[in-house]
């Protein structure tokens, strides 16, 4: 992959494959033959244009592009098997590390540099196991891709180790702006 975004050369789906539409959020079916062209492949998701439109596969199905699956290390992965004694502020620390594996599909910069995630808190449950409250946003609050980015930052987060419970609420007050962003993120953009 030549670019840092991931970008390729068009492609033939190789069998039929299970997408998401960008930015409505349907469930459909690629079919195996179609043409595509890759757009962004970060967060354990590829972005494909075709026919125009864009559309979200899981890195699970990289196999109909004809790739390797480039599945990010878990957690879990990242921290050892156990990485000992555990307290609301690592646990947090993970938090946010995994937080920030989570892209927006038509941009490829993650939700916490992109200002979308606006809380994210640690609750001690006892016996070593923890509860997280994640309060994000959106871009644009009719992005039909706000769930499934919700459910994605939460199945990321239920892999810290210790973590057994994770919620993840969007809200929309305040409303998101590019202020939010991060330096790094602005400048990556084009935008300062």
């Amino acid at each position: 992959m030549g670019d840092p975004y991931g970008h390729q050369d068009m492609l033939t789906l190789l069998r039929d494959c299970a997408a998401v539409s960008v930015p409505w959020g349907e469930s459909l079916t690629l079919e195996a033959g179609a043409t595509v062209l890759i757009t962004q492949r970060l967060g354990g998701s590829i972005t494909v244009m075709y026919g125009g439109n864009l559309y979200r596969i899981s890195e699970n199905n990289a196999d109909a592009l004809g790739l390797e699956p480039q599945l990010p290390p878990s957690a879990t992965e990242e921290q050892g098997s156990d990485s000992g004694e555990r307290s609301v502020d690592s646990i947090e620390a993970a938090a946010w590390t995994q937080l920030g594996t989570c892209y927006d599909p038509e941009i490829p910069i993650d939700i916490v540099a992109l200002g979308l995630v606006y809380a994210c808190t640690a609750e001690a449950l006892g016996n070593d196991e923890f509860r997280l409250n994640v309060a994000m946003t959106l871009t644009a609050p009719g992005c039909g891709m706000g769930t499934l980015i919700a459910d994605e930052a939460r199945d990321k987060l239920l892999t810290i180790p210790g973590v057994t419970e994770a919620e993840v609420d969007l809200v929309w007050d305040p409303p998101w702006s590019r202020e939010m962003m991060s330096e790094e993120a602005r400048l990556e953009m084009g935008l300062m």
